[in-house]
Order: C-alpha cells, then sequence, then structure tokens
C-alpha cells in the first residue's frame, strides 16, 4: 500500500509539472483493495482492471519501471508507450489488460474463467470495476454466467460512492450493489475497503471459492478516492460537496489503520520507516529509467494497427 500511495503521489507531482501528459485516474486512498485481493491470488491468475489500475497493476507484481516510462509514453513502458496509464499489461504476472471503458473488463474477466473452466487450469480471474460500472449491462450479464456456468471469477466492485462527480444516491434508487450477487445467486458480500485485512480475508474465501469449483463471488468494497475522478487535484467541490466527506475519509487512511495496527503487534517505527524509505529509492529509479528511455519510432506508429502482409 505504501508502494502504491508513494508512486501515485510522485506520478501527480510529475502530471501537475506537465511532465506526464497522459490522462492519470489516482487510485490513492483505495490502496487496501488492490493489495488485499492480490495478496489473495497467485501469480499465475488473471486479473482485469479498468481506468484506476495503477494499484492493481503495482499490486499483481507488475513492473514500476515500465509503468512509469508508459506514463511518459516510452518504448520501454509496459504497453510500448502507446497505452499510457489507462492501459497497462503484464502477462507475465496475470495482468491481461486494463480497459478504460466504463466495466468494459468484466465480461473478459468471465471469458477467461470460462477458459480456465475449459483447459482446466486451475486459475482465478479477477474483475476490478468502480460502482459506476454496477449500472451497465455487462456486469449483469457477466454476473449470471458466470453463475450459471460456475465459472472461477471474483468480482471486486470497488464503491467510491462516485461515478465520475454523480453521488451513488444520485444514481440509484438505493446503496444496494451488493444485493445484485443475490438476484444472479452469487454471494454478495460487502467489505470495508479501507480494512486490508478484511479485504485480504474475504479475497481468500472467494479465491478459494472459485478455485474449488463453486462459481464466482460478488465483493462489493467500500472505500473513497482522495483525489478527483481524472487528475491530481483534491477535487472536493466539483459538482457536489465532497469536502466534509473527504476529511472523514482521510481520517480512515489504510495506511494509517494498517500502520497503527503493526505498531500495536511490535513492529517498530523504524521497521514502518524503511519500507517507505525502500519504495521511494525504487520510485527514484523508476522515474530515471522512464526519463532516460527514449520514445516509440515514427516508423512504428501503425505497428499492431495493422496487419502486417508479411506475416
Amino acid at each position: 500500500m505504501v508502494r502504491i500511495r508513494l508512486a501515485e503521489e510522485r506520478v501527480a507531482d510529475m502530471v501537475e509539472a506537465g511532465e506526464i501528459r497522459t490522462p492519470c485516474h489516482l487510485y490513492i486512498g483505495q490502496e487496501a483493495i488492490a493489495a488485499g485481493i492480490c495478496a489473495a491470488v497467485s501469480r499465475e491468475d488473471y486479473v482485469w482492471g479498468g481506468h484506476r489500475s495503477h494499484g492493481h497493476y503495482l499490486a499483481k507484481g507488475g513492473s514500476l519501471r515500465q509503468m512509469i516510462a508508459e506514463l511518459l509514453g516510452k518504448a520501454t513502458g509496459c504497453s510500448g508507450g502507446r497505452g499510457g496509464s489507462m492501459h497497462l499489461v503484464a502477462p507475465e504476472v496475470g495482468i491481461l489488460g486494463t480497459v478504460p471503458l466504463v466495466a468494459a473488463t468484466i465480461p473478459l474477466a468471465v471469458g477467461a474463467g470460462l477458459a480456465t473452466k475449459l483447459n482446466g487450469d486451475g486459475r482465478v480471474s479477477v474483475s476490478f470495476f468502480g460502482d459506476g460500472a454496477a449500472e451497465e449491462g455487462h456486469f449483469h450479464e457477466s454476473l449470471n454466467l458466470a453463475a450459471v456456468y460456475r465459472l472461477p471469477v471474483v468480482f471486486v466492485c470497488e464503491n467510491n460512492l462516485y461515478s465520475s462527480h454523480l453521488h451513488i444516491l444520485e444514481r440509484r434508487g438505493a446503496d444496494n450493489i451488493r444485493d445484485a450477487g443475490v438476484v444472479h445467486s452469487v454471494p454478495g458480500i460487502t467489505v470495508d475497503g479501507n480494512d486490508a485485512s478484511a479485504v485480504l480475508e474475504a479475497g481468500r474465501d472467494a479465491v478459494a471459492r472459485a478455485r474449488a469449483g463453486d462459481g464466482p463471488t460478488l465483493l462489493e468494497c467500500r472505500t473513497y478516492r482522495w483525489r478527483g475522478h481524472v487528475g491530481p487535484a483534491w477535487d472536493m467541490d466539483v459538482g457536489v460537496k465532497r469536502r466534509d466527506e473527504l476529511a472523514a475519509w482521510i481520517a480512515a487512511d489504510p495506511i494509517k489503520r494498517m500502520g497503527e495496527r503493526l505498531l500495536a503487534a511490535g513492529v517498530t517505527e523504524q521497521e514502518l520507516q524503511a519500507v517507505a524509505e525502500a519504495a521511494r529509492a525504487e520510485i527514484d529509479e523508476a522515474v530515471e529509467f522512464g526519463r532516460a528511455s527514449p520514445y516509440p519510432e515514427a516508423s512504428d506508429l501503425e505497428r499492431h494497427v495493422f496487419r502486417d502482409r508479411d506475416a
């Protein structure tokens, strides 16, 4: 969580300085969900994300160097400098893609789950998505299909209460995302998304259920993003009044809560500081790597866009 937080704070600084030009949707405040769920899966399991997926990418084991290079549009980026912040891939650790279209990777995760069932390879597929995605047809169709075929999929709704700038009760008749699981005969569980231990426990249960052939689970992880829908600004009053809410959620900082728990368990302040210092050193090196990397060649502009006639 510390590594994700510090990396995104550096990204925010680079966006404000104009060094990173790709639109960035920051995960700050939601780190416990990616950390907890990705600790519950194996390296071989699949993870799918959306437009706010730096945290998922890093928690699953994606290269920080390649992520920073990608945000800078460099050829050494995880997507070759073509994808930017919202199109991250690292198939070597099970990250088959992040897609900014709302709910787009939910059916992809189900497709991967179906492939796993047909192949019998034992993998679990996790789809991370926001509360706004739960209002898309893809979400309901995917839950239904996964339930019918008992597919090894874990649906993780990161409910930060806002879809762009609209509060959940401005978009829905009730705050009831979890109940969608009941409708589709899928266990629906609400979790404190700012408690990494609670997320880990729920994630382990859902992954074990999927791996045992008992089908999918819907986890609604309640959390809050600290920054704007897109970009580094704090965005407290853009169409909605977020100022009082934000203060309360910052007080429930998942990193602070875990730090207090670790201190109470006997971990020293020096050990916690060492974690942050190591993360900062890694981030410094990753930024230098990204800055020193070359941009893609202009001759490669049409690569991956049109079929190679010589292939």
